[in-house]
């Protein structure tokens, strides 16, 4: 339980976070955390693990009765993945107006950088394990009846010992 309303009802962590979060990211970047939330269905997945939306850069208006102009979305993406983004930033203005319910958005700038998401971040692989902690981990598990319960220790056991530097 994270928090709770007036009237005593659990509310989630993500809804508080984001009534904490949403006004500063409009603040500072001009972008609502509905935007970033929902990047890889304006964008689609091809582009959004390599892409994110960075901030909405508005014209300055000198007077209240200056015209409406769109902004300038910046976008950073990673290497090839920027060229692909340029060749289909029409729709994703698009994509992006219809999400936000009006023309918001006349131009999109690219940014390249690294763009790190968990999905597209390799894991490490374990080391392997010496013969010593094979032989301690199948005795350890080797009491267990249950073959699979049995064979999943053995391997979180194994994944554990794995990412552990080697003894000695």
């Amino acid at each position: 339980m994270a928090g709770r309303t007036p009237y005593g009802n659990p509310v989630p962590v993500s809804d508080l976070a984001t009534q904490i979060l949403d006004p500063v990211l409009r603040k500072r970047a001009g972008i609502s955390i509905g935007l970033v939330q929902s990047w890889e269905e304006i964008a689609g997945p091809r582009l959004a693990h390599h892409s994110r939306p960075e901030k909405i850069q508005w014209p300055r208006r000198m007077h209240e009765d200056d015209p409406f102009e769109p902004a300038t979305l910046v976008i950073a993406c990673e290497g090839m993945a920027a060229l692909h983004l340029q060749h289909e930033t029409g729709e994703i203005i698009n994509r992006v107006n219809s999400f936000l319910g009006f023309n918001a958005i006349g131009r999109i700038r690219i940014v390249q950088k690294p763009v790190l998401s968990e999905k597209a971040r390799p894991k490490p692989a374990p080391r392997p394990l010496t013969a010593v902690e094979k032989a301690k981990l199948s005795d350890t598990v080797g009491k267990i009846e249950d073959e699979g319960l049995r064979a999943s220790l053995e391997r979180l056991g194994a994944t554990i010992l794995g990412e552990r530097k080697r003894p000695g």
